[in-house]
């Protein structure tokens, strides 16, 4: 009797750390620090990447593909240079583009975080104005 309530647990445990591996990559979200800003050359984007469930920060992620394009004006193939920028705040990374027009512009990143087997990837929007 004992051995299958090992057996069980053994299993219970398996099935449980599966899962959260699993659901590990949807429980991130990025989102714009500062959703509007002016066009122009040189402009800093700065996105914070948090953890849904405890509402904190994600610090030391390593973002290692990003893109920014106006995907959401019907322009995919308008595509800005994106170049990392050092972070001011845990959680944030910054970048520098140019958002050439006044528009909505798709920011892509992937990053790998620390405890997590699969690559987190988002899209968020900001708007540029004139």
């Amino acid at each position: 009797m004992l051995s299958r309530f090992n057996i069980a647990a053994f299993a219970a445990t398996l099935s449980l750390a599966t899962s959260a591996a699993l659901a590990g990559v949807t429980d991130y979200t990025f989102e714009p620090v500062t959703p509007e800003m002016k066009k122009g050359d040189d402009v800093t984007v700065a996105i914070r990447l948090t953890n849904k469930q405890t509402g904190k920060p994600v610090a030391d992620a390593v973002i290692f593909k990003t893109r920014v394009d106006m995907a959401p004006d019907g322009m995919a193939d308008m595509v800005s240079d994106v170049a990392p920028l050092p972070s001011k705040e845990p959680g944030v990374y910054a970048f520098k583009t140019d958002l050439p027009m006044a528009g909505r512009y798709q920011v892509t990143l992937s990053a790998k975080v620390q405890g997590e087997p699969e690559t987190v990837t988002g899209k968020v929007i900001v708007k540029a104005t004139k």
